[in-house]
């Protein structure tokens, strides 16, 4: 890693011990789950304060969800890369929107 990645890391990590502090409630599931409330914003808030469209507004669920969602997938590795894969998804059928392509392509 560099030295910048990892001085990303450790503020990512400090910011994570402080909000865990911080919080002094269990996260509602519904309206506050843990996989998108431990960002400053939620991921939706940003999307529809910002009028985003749905194919970026899921690009940027995914990829902040990524790895902390484990669903029905055995490891959170798993779980990372379904949602990065589903992120991906959303580029190809962007880009070949643009390309004038189907976007099932």
């Amino acid at each position: 890693m560099t030295s910048k990645q990892v001085s990303r890391r450790e503020s990512y990590e400090a910011t994570m011990k402080r909000m865990s502090k911080q919080s002094k409630h269990k996260p509602d599931e519904i309206n506050e789950p843990t996989h998108y409330a431990r960002w400053a914003i939620e991921p939706v808030e940003m999307i529809m304060q910002n009028g985003l469209e749905f194919w970026r507004g899921n690009i940027i669920k995914y990829v902040t969800r990524a790895g902390y969602k484990q669903g029905s997938y055995k490891t959170t590795k798993e779980a990372e890369i379904a949602d990065l894969n589903k992120a991906a998804r959303y580029i190809e059928m962007r880009i070949n929107q643009l390309q004038g392509k189907d976007i099932t392509e």
